[in-house]
């Protein structure tokens, strides 16, 4: 496996950790609706929180979350909204990222709520 998906990997198994510190409950992991695929999509009190998972190794050329673009963010909506639908939720829906970066042996792990869209 090229070493970019394992820094991936490795970031989306930091993110599950960090979010299960926070009293996320972790629902779903890689969730693939059409051309779209939710990293994770956890739930804290009455919030779904769909997370992004950007994973650099280094900021050179911009912060993990500038990555996200907006044909990505589009997909991710209509993912989520059919998520939402298939499971007959009644819930408030928060797009957040969660930002790492490893540098100098070093992970660093930023949660950014509310980060792209809200509805």
């Amino acid at each position: 496996m090229a070493q970019h998906n394992d820094l991936g990997k490795k970031g989306e198994t930091l993110a599950v950790e960090f979010l299960e510190q926070n009293n996320y409950q972790i629902l779903e992991r890689n969730y693939r609706y059409d051309k779209a695929e939710v990293d994770i999509i956890a739930q804290t009190s009455n919030v779904l929180a769909i997370i992004e998972v950007k994973t650099r190794s280094s900021t050179t050329f911009g912060n993990p979350e500038e990555f996200v673009k907006p044909k990505q963010i589009k997909n991710l909506v209509k993912a989520v909204d059919a998520y939402v639908t298939e499971n007959d939720l009644e819930v408030e829906v928060r797009f957040d990222i969660i930002a790492i970066v490893h540098e100098n042996g070093q992970f660093s792990v930023e949660h950014l709520k509310e980060a792209f869209y809200h509805f």
